[in-house]
């Protein structure tokens, strides 16, 4: 690192648990985004301006007027650009030293397990199941970490999923998912909740990248915001689950 880098991350590099191994981590680091949305927004800017090297953005959509509500990644002068394009610009403004690419459309399977094989630690953003489902296949297939969070109305939740062999997934907590799939545009949501969720996951990811404290692996951390109460559940994987089974690391025949 320069000298303008120093200064940059002077504060960062302060905290023994960061230190300046820490930092040439994250200067090292590729980290994918699925989601440029309200949580996929904090947690670009935040790791963007905390030095990641690499961010590959992912997502398909255009930029609303609905979306700046709480989508602070995006601007009212973006409306209608892609969503990847106008955060580009902006994590480009935050840090000029993160390389960012964009990929503005849906991966499928085998794009999505290339690009998580790439990455040094994934964060889920997205805003259904399909996608994390998806996601947490990839991510369990290739070993790489996965930072999960959601939000709607004035709730939030956020987990780290290591994918390491008998450690919960993502499919071991839900299973096969929901019945009916709740959306912010039919429920609603509070701003600063995915705020905090995308902020938290940010933070999971810095840790995980330096190595710094104890992640929330193994751990579902649940806020409602309405009363300001956190609670924190604790994860096992099941030895049933059709992604990380036990059965699904057997050879064929046996």
């Amino acid at each position: 690192m320069d000298d303008e880098q120093l200064l940059r991350y002077s504060r960062q590099i302060m905290l023994p648990e960061i230190g300046f191994e820490g930092q040439e981590s994250l200067t090292r680091s590729r980290v994918l985004i699925i989601g440029l949305g309200g949580l996929g927004s904090p947690a670009a800017m935040y790791l963007a301006a905390a030095g990641v090297g690499e961010l590959v953005l992912v997502d398909f959509d255009q930029v609303d007027l609905s979306n700046l509500q709480r989508q602070v990644i995006h601007s009212s002068a973006s409306i209608g650009r892609q969503k990847v394009d106008s955060a580009r610009d902006t994590l480009t403004g935050i840090n000029p030293d993160c390389r960012i690419y964009c990929i503005d459309r849906q991966l499928d399977n085998e794009a999505l397990m290339e690009q998580a094989g790439r990455a040094d630690l994934v964060i889920d953003a997205s805003d259904n199941f399909a996608t994390r489902f998806a996601l947490n296949e990839a991510c369990v297939a290739t070993g790489t970490p996965l930072v999960s969070g959601a939000a709607i109305r004035m709730e939030g939740q956020v987990s780290v999923f290591s994918g390491r062999p008998g450690e919960p997934c993502y499919r071991c907590l839900y299973g096969e998912g929901i019945e009916i799939e709740q959306t912010c545009s039919e429920n609603g949501i509070l701003a600063p909740v995915v705020g905090i969720i995308g902020s938290i996951q940010a933070t999971e990811a810095i840790k995980i990248l330096t190595g710094a404290g104890t992640t929330l692996a193994g751990t579902l951390l649940i806020l409602d915001a309405l009363h300001m109460q956190w609670r924190s559940l604790k994860l096992t994987a099941d030895p049933k689950c059709p992604v990380c089974g036990p059965s699904q690391n057997q050879p064929a025949g046996t």
